[in-house]
């Protein structure tokens, strides 16, 4: 198995595993420590983002995505400098096809980064942390729709639970949640198209591909800022613009902390370790930013988790199996 160089990626090799139950779950070795640290790190820097994006106020959202692909852009043409991996980027560079998949892998995370801050800005945290908790499942969906694969009875039940959900909160709310539903599978939707070119596109070069082709449309959306209301940097403190600056470091930092993480340790515990962005993503909007939380928005997140759970068992007692099998499968070679 390919380690995945993207969280995406992660979430398509992890589900796409569980569904066909040959994800064993490891124990890091001492020499994994490195990558159990890696791993925290990644997800705690992407669980804080709203904190981060709503200290560039007054800053809007299409300004906000727009200063970080250009400096990730900025960001990441540095590292491969510094790391001097700029022929692997060329060699990239010459095929076609994944210069292509690249594009379209950027339309999808622009979608997934304009919907996220947008959220960030107008007191959405609680609901972009939903869309996170229900992209597991999402990519389970996925893998069904365009994979083909077969589903275990537990799998089923926990799609079906997490439908209920976004109708509980639908109900509730008045109205679908549109900023979770964009997010998880605008990301789903990603990882899947990340996976296609995975074994050969690393998390820099990807990264800089993506924020490249996305680069006319954030020059396009500074200028319509810049013409209808005003562009913030440079305008609001050397502090704002140092942190509209640091938009690029913060999106490629977590990316490469992540890619060193997959690196080192089971794809299982890469799994488990994702629930730690959206778990701080809903603590920051309930507890720092006071977001309101109904009965019924209670409920369908409660939901959510138990579909989360149910996953999580399955795949639990899947490995388990898996790994008897192959004892088994061992022991009769060994006699042979």
């Amino acid at each position: 198995m390919q380690n995945p160089s993207d969280p995406a990626e992660v979430e398509v090799e992890f589900a796409a595993e569980a569904a066909r139950g040959r994800s064993g779950v490891e124990v890091p070795q001492q020499g994994s420590r490195s990558g159990l640290i890696s791993a925290v790190a990644a997800y705690c820097l992407w669980g804080a983002l709203p904190l981060y994006f709503i200290a560039l106020a007054p800053a809007g959202a299409f300004e906000v995505v727009a200063w970080r692909i250009v400096f990730s852009l900025v960001f990441c043409a540095v590292l491969i400098l510094v790391t001097r991996s700029w022929r692997r980027l060329l060699g990239i560079l010459r095929q076609r096809r994944i210069v292509l998949t690249m594009g379209l892998a950027g339309a999808l995370i622009y979608v997934n980064w304009q919907t996220y801050v947008y959220g960030a800005l107008n007191g959405q945290v609680v609901e972009a942390s939903l869309g996170y908790f229900i992209n597991p499942i999402v990519t389970v969906f996925l893998g069904v729709f365009f994979l083909r694969e077969r589903l275990r009875p537990a799998q089923w039940a926990a799609v079906v639970v997490s439908v209920i959900a976004v109708l509980v909160l639908a109900i509730g709310h008045g109205s679908v949640p549109w900023i979770a539903l964009i997010l998880a599978f605008s990301f789903g939707l990603y990882g899947y198209i990340k996976k296609q070119v995975g074994g050969v596109v690393d998390a820099v070069s990807g990264l800089t591909l993506e924020t490249a082709w996305l680069t006319p449309v954030a020059i396009a959306q500074l200028i319509a800022v810049g013409v209808s209301g005003g562009l913030t940097i440079g305008t609001a403190g050397v502090g704002h613009t140092l942190l509209l600056i640091g938009a690029g470091v913060i999106t490629a930092v977590p990316l490469l902390l992540f890619a060193a993480a997959a690196r080192r340790l089971p794809l299982t515990w890469m799994g488990f370790i994702q629930y730690f962005a959206p778990i701080i993503q809903f603590v920051v909007g309930v507890a720092v930013l006071h977001e309101a939380m109904p009965p019924e928005r209670w409920l369908g997140f409660g939901l959510v988790w138990l579909a989360l759970a149910i996953l999580t068992v399955d795949m639990l007692v899947a490995s388990a199996r898996s790994r008897r099998s192959a004892a088994a499968d061992r022991r009769r070679a060994a006699m042979v």
